[in-house]
């Protein structure tokens, strides 16, 4: 007979886990280190604590809840996600996941278990981006740098003064890296975030690899001029430089690049006058592949697009990469326990690619990674209206149980 969770313990502190940064449209705003997000990760060492189990904290934040093997020299399986969230979130994604975590542990536990690995249930440091993206699971893999850490998606003097108020140091960062031959594997659990498991009828996604992405600050630099006074064929106007490169992207990833996408996600102009013809134009651009060679081809595409813009309407642009994530396939053994314990458990399932970012692709540099999906209502992620059916939410934990077990005891 499978295992299965405790669902009301977990229905209890998921609502309990949603409180913290709720917002008056049953969001959650939790950006990394606000108030809220201290305050849940507190909370999640605690019920780690109640539950009789071990906590942690390393030098990167990453907090961990811990039931150790009895077995000498056993390695460490890790499940998780983030606690983290966009400005204006929803309840379930990243959380989701931690919590499915912390339940899998305490149900091993309860069930007395005596498995050959150490389970570590762990909420990583701002996989959502606030300071860098993925910065904890970043730092446990090793992939971290001061190069990094130079140029930050969320901006330099930010990262430095969360750092000093967290009372954390780069170097602390770069040292949170775990050796990879003490690791067992990741699992990670995560809403879908889109609407194929719906509108297919299953009950769980198999994750066959996760996108790449890189993201980039574009800057069109024309002359700021009267605009009363500068006629239309003498002006070098930044927002037409960077209004004809938003089509261009869109022009360039649907005629050359059709598995990929690329989103133009903010525009900012100045002076910013209706009376004063922009001279700047900053962009902020984030494309992504499945494949490592079509992520370089892609990225080459668009740079040269920018290019092409500028010199058509006399402008000047700058290129300059903020950030990569690397495409990375997840682990046979992993979907195949997946699967597994889906088919034991009565449910369906179906394999996908994930096109979104997460954790299990940078744990999957140090160890063998896999993920699983549950249905994201109407595909809607990273809004308020955020929503996963309890049900689903509960055979997704089940999932994940099962094929803990399987996988932890074929550890050994």
């Amino acid at each position: 007979m499978p295992l299965r969770v405790d669902a009301d313990r977990m229905q209890a502190d998921f609502e309990a886990l949603s409180s913290f940064g709720a917002t008056s449209d049953g969001g959650v705003a939790r950006t990394t280190f606000s108030e809220p997000h201290l305050a849940v990760r507190a909370w999640l060492l605690e019920r780690g604590r109640a539950a009789g189990l071990e906590t942690r904290v390393d030098s990167a934040t990453n907090h961990s809840v811990l039931l150790p093997t009895t077995r000498p020299g056993g390695r460490t399986l890790m499940l998780g996600s983030h606690l983290d969230s966009v400005r204006h979130g929803g309840r379930y994604d990243g959380a989701l996941g931690v919590l499915c975590a912390l339940e899998v542990v305490r149900s091993v536990k309860d069930a007395d278990l005596d498995l050959p690995v150490t389970l570590e249930a762990v909420d990583f440091t701002d996989e959502e981006g606030t300071l860098i993206g993925l910065l904890g699971s970043w730092a446990m893999a090793g992939i971290l740098t001061r190069e990094i850490l130079a140029a930050p998606r969320g901006g330099r003097e930010l990262l430095v003064s969360e750092l000093e108020r967290m009372g954390l140091t780069e170097t602390g960062l770069l040292e949170a890296r775990r050796a990879p031959e003490t690791l067992a594997g990741y699992l990670e659990l995560h809403i879908e975030q889109g609407p194929v498991l719906e509108r297919a009828g299953v009950d769980i996604g198999v994750v066959t690899g996760i996108i790449g992405s890189a993201s980039f600050s574009v800057v069109f630099e024309g002359d700021a001029r009267h605009a009363g006074t500068t006629p239309m064929d003498a002006r070098r106007d930044a927002a037409v430089g960077a209004s004809a490169f938003v089509l261009g992207v869109r022009e360039t990833v649907i005629t050359r690049f059709p598995g990929c996408v690329a989103t133009v996600g903010n525009i900012e102009t100045e002076p910013g006058s209706f009376n004063v013809v922009p001279g700047r134009a900053l962009l902020r651009l984030e494309c992504r592949s499945l494949d490592r060679a079509e992520q370089d081809a892609l990225e080459q595409a668009l740079t040269a697009r920018a290019h092409a813009e500028a010199e058509r309407y006399g402008l000047g642009v700058t290129v300059e990469r903020l950030g990569r994530w690397e495409p990375e396939p997840t682990d046979e053994e992993i979907r195949a326990a997946f699967e597994k314990a889906a088919t034991e458990l009565g449910l369906t399932s179906l394999r996908m690619p994930s096109g979104a970012g997460h954790d299990a692709q940078a744990l999957a540099a140090i160890t063998r990674s896999g993920m699983v999906f549950v249905p994201s209502v109407g595909g809607v992620s990273h809004d308020p209206s955020e929503l996963t059916r309890w049900e689903d939410c509960v055979n997704g934990a089940n999932v994940l149980l099962n094929a803990t077990v399987e996988l932890a005891r074929a550890a050994a």
